[in-house]
C-alpha cells in the first residue's frame, strides 16, 4: 500500500468504503464494528482508520455517535476518487488499485478513436486490481498536447486524480461503449487469460471540463471475477 503513486492509507479505506456503499454492501444505518476490531481486521492502525471515519463523515456517508459508534449514511451517488470507474466484484465493490505496465509517447495509431489535438499521445498500459485480485488489463491514450512527458514514477493509482492535481486537467464527461475484444498480446502472464481470447471490452472517450476531448482508453475485464457496473439515479 506504500508503493509510489499510492493513495494515502486512509484514503484507500475511505474509498473501499464509499464504493462498499454505493454497491449496497452498506446500508443506510448500518453500525459500524467498533473501531479497533475494525481497524484489526483492515490490518491498518485505529488513527489511520479515524482519518478514513473522518473523511466519510465530511462527506455526509457516516454520522460518528459518540460513545454509540459509527452509522453509516448512504447517498445514491457518493463522492468517490474512482467515481468513474465501473469495474465491480462479482459480490460488489471492492478497491481498485493499479501497476503501471509502461509509458510512451507515441504517435496515434489510425485505429484510435478521433480524439484531441495533437498527432501524439501518452500510451500509458496498466494492470488493474480489485482488492487485490487481477481484474482488467487496460490502454489508456492522452492527447499529447495536454502535457510533453509523463513518467511511471509520476502517475498515481487514480489516473483522474493525477490529471487534477499534476495537469490541471478535470475530466468532467466520458462515454463507454462496451463490446468484445481479443485480449491484446502485451497482457501479462497474470492476466490469465491467453492473448487473443474475446474478452469483454470497454472502449471510453474522455473530455475535460472545457468539453476537449482529451483521452481515449480501452479496458479488458475479465468476466469471471468483475463486472462493469453503471448505477442510473
Amino acid at each position: 500500500m506504500a508503493k509510489p503513486g499510492s493513495l494515502p492509507v486512509y484514503q484507500q479505506v475511505a474509498e473501499l468504503l464509499i464504493r462498499d456503499i454505493a454497491a449496497g454492501r452498506l446500508i443506510d444505518g448500518e453500525r459500524l464494528p467498533p473501531e479497533r476490531e475494525m481497524a484489526s481486521g483492515l490490518g491498518i492502525a485505529v488513527g489511520t482508520l479515524r482519518q478514513a471515519l473522518k473523511s466519510l463523515a465530511e462527506k455526509g456517508l457516516l454520522d460518528r455517535v459518540q460513545g454509540s459508534g459509527n452509522y453509516i449514511r448512504a447517498k445514491s451517488d457518493p463522492a468517490s476518487v474512482y467515481a468513474m470507474f465501473r469495474l465491480e466484484r462479482v459480490e460488489g465493490g471492492g478497491l481498485p488499485t493499479a501497476e503501471v505496465l509502461s509509458v510512451d509517447r507515441l504517435a496515434k495509431s489510425p485505429d484510435l478513436p478521433a480524439f484531441g489535438t495533437s498527432a501524439e499521445g501518452h500510451r500509458i498500459r496498466r494492470l488493474r486490481f480489485l482488492s487485490g485480485q487481477v481484474a482488467a488489463v487496460e490502454e489508456i491514450w492522452l492527447d499529447g498536447d495536454i502535457v510533453p512527458q509523463i513518467g511511471a514514477d509520476d502517475l498515481s493509482e487514480s489516473l483522474y486524480l493525477f490529471y487534477r492535481q499534476r495537469l490541471g486537467l478535470w475530466i468532467a464527461r466520458a462515454e463507454d461503449r462496451i463490446g468484445l475484444g481479443p485480449c491484446p498480446d502485451w497482457a501479462p502472464a497474470r492476466f490469465t487469460h491467453r492473448p487473443g481470447a474475446p474478452l469483454p471490452l470497454i472502449t471510453r472517450i474522455s473530455w475535460s471540463q472545457g468539453g476537449q476531448s482529451a483521452e481515449a482508453s480501452f479496458t479488458w475485464y475479465d468476466p469471471d471475477t468483475v463486472r462493469y457496473v453503471a448505477r442510473l439515479k
